[in-house]
């Protein structure tokens, strides 16, 4: 059957299902939301060929915080950030609400079939084997790699003592995208990467801009032919993306191929290691561990086992360094910001050098009360997953914060929803912009807004970070948080500690770029993926 076919007989279905639809009267008619512009279209040029984040934000400040827009053929679906209704979704329901299935098929194409894509029982029995290796202790240990494997300072070094007036501008999410990698490898797979020192790293080429390569940019054509795919068999839907020659599938398939490769290298490396004794305490070797027991709840098949090392790559490295960059930008904007920081990053290296510690401790980035309320605001203000995607998988009714008055002047204090009816986005950007929990100035990043009583309300919980829905939450909250809030802080020491960051004349041409995640890249220029020039200076050491 050839994709023509096979697309126009997604269309019938498609046209069955809206005439289908439009049968069955519910109150999700009557919820506020945007005109669509196209039938064909919808809303979905709005939301995903503009910058991350306008077009939600524009839509909730008119709307408020729960809104309906349209999807090709006029299908509805729902941006969610009422902080009570993202609680029932991601917390209270647990398995009642799910993935749709396009969703996961980005899963399985980027991770594999890993906890990124599992449901129900499959993801319980996966998230249970991998927890033991995030834990709050676990996390905590993982310190002294992520400053010890910053190799990243040491290339940065050599390149500005050899220019004349040791000032140079870097392409800031290239190199900080290596140097993540490289420490995701060392803290946990206990294993070098090397891509920081070696630019050709087969590893550090695939994942460049990745997200950005296979998601960035979607023409019309292919937002409409997304919408279709959703009518096809699972199955189906598979096989044509296993074989199909678009440039942005195949990528896709090259990162697998390649990372699969590292990763069966590595469990096999594993795997000897434990039979000889010699096992360590990395992540990997913990899974590897639990593989070889007799136990088979707490072991994966081997392609579970290669998806989670791609989930480890894809969420330790490519979200981090995202953030990183866009910790950065924020920095250049702010000079004196900046400089605060890094004395409080000198007064905590004075008391570690006091006490005879070289290196500061997890109880000295605890102690950084400026350099805690930047990361929150840092995750709040720039969360790099844009959407979550989910259905009901059974009759449910949604808890309300703030009443609807709907389009038919009918005010609603709940939403009743029908089993597999509509597709909701629960939203960490437009839930980080609510100015009913983070005040009128939700929309500026401003740190000290973590420093001051009532400046943030915190009556719904969300997330298991400063109750952000950033690492989601409930049973899919990242069970690598902690894991990720500590390699932000000790880069972010690391770079500061070390070097200066000036804005470069391209600052004003940021954009911030919507693939899944928010890549940052400069206006026109998409072709030279994603970009951040700034200028780096070495940073007094005296301060």
């Amino acid at each position: 059957m050839t994709l023509p076919t096979v697309l126009f007989l997604s269309l019938i279905c498609a046209i069955a299902y809206v005439l289908y639809k439009g049968t069955r009267r519910s109150v999700l008619d009557n919820i506020p939301g945007p005109v669509s512009r196209s039938f064909f279209l919808g809303n979905m040029g709005e939301l995903m060929q503009n910058q991350a984040g306008l077009t939600e934000f524009s839509w909730q400040e008119k709307y408020g915080d729960v809104i309906k827009f349209k999807a090709p053929f006029g299908i509805d679906r729902f941006l969610i950030s009422d902080p009570k209704a993202l609680q029932h979704i991601l917390q209270t329901s647990g398995y009642r609400w799910s993935k749709f299935h396009e969703r996961r098929e980005i899963s399985r194409l980027t991770t594999g079939r890993g906890l990124l894509y599992a449901e129900g029982n499959v993801h319980k029995r996966q998230r249970k084997v991998m927890l033991p290796g995030f834990g709050t202790p676990e996390a905590k240990n993982f310190l002294p790699l992520f400053s010890l494997m910053c190799s990243l300072s040491a290339r940065w070094s050599d390149v500005l003592e050899s220019v004349e007036g040791q000032a140079h501008v870097f392409n800031i999410p290239e190199w900080v995208s290596r140097a993540t990698l490289d420490a995701i490898g060392q803290a946990a797979f206990d294993y070098d990467f090397g891509a920081t020192d070696d630019h050709e790293n087969e590893l550090g080429k695939v994942y460049q801009d990745m997200f950005l390569k296979a998601f960035g940019a979607p023409s019309t054509g292919l937002l409409f032919s997304l919408e279709l795919f959703r009518f096809l068999p699972i199955s189906l839907f598979e096989f044509f993306n296993d074989h199909s020659p678009s440039p942005r599938i195949v990528g896709l398939r090259t990162c697998t191929r390649v990372a699969n490769g590292v990763a069966k290298q590595l469990i096999s490396t594993k795997a000897d290691a434990l039979l000889e004794g010699k096992g360590k305490k990395d992540i990997m070797s913990l899974l590897v561990k639990a593989n070889l027991g007799e136990n088979p709840k707490a072991q994966l098949s081997e392609e579970e086992m290669l998806a989670q090392m791609r989930v480890l790559m894809i969420a330790g490295h490519e979200t981090t360094s995202n953030t990183l960059s866009w910790l950065l930008y924020e920095l250049v904007k702010d000079l004196k910001l900046q400089q605060k920081l890094r004395v409080e990053i000198r007064a905590a290296e004075k008391v570690a050098a006091l006490r005879g510690d070289p290196e500061l401790d997890i109880h000295d980035l605890e102690g950084m009360v400026l350099l805690s309320a930047t990361v929150k605001e840092l995750l709040r203000f720039h969360p790099v997953a844009l959407h979550m995607f989910r259905t009901a998988n059974e009759d449910d009714v949604l808890p309300l914060s703030t009443p609807i008055t709907t389009t038919t002047g009918e005010v609603i204090k709940e939403l009743p929803i029908p089993k597999a009816q509509g597709q909701f986005f629960p939203s960490p950007r437009t839930t980080g912009l609510n100015k009913k929990i983070f005040g009128e100035d939700a929309d500026t990043f401003n740190v000290y807004r973590w420093l001051e009583p009532d400046h943030i309300k915190r009556d719904v919980s969300l997330g298991p970070f400063a109750n952000l829905a950033t690492f989601s939450g409930g049973i899919r909250s990242c069970i690598g948080w902690r894991f990720a809030v500590i390699e932000l802080q000790a880069f972010t020491v690391e770079l500061l500690s070390n070097f200066q960051f000036f804005a470069t004349p391209k600052i004003e041409k940021i954009r911030r770029e919507a693939a899944l995640v928010m890549v940052p890249t400069i206006e026109g220029e998409l072709e030279n993926g994603s970009q951040l020039p700034l200028r780096v200076t070495f940073a007094p050491k005296g301060e």
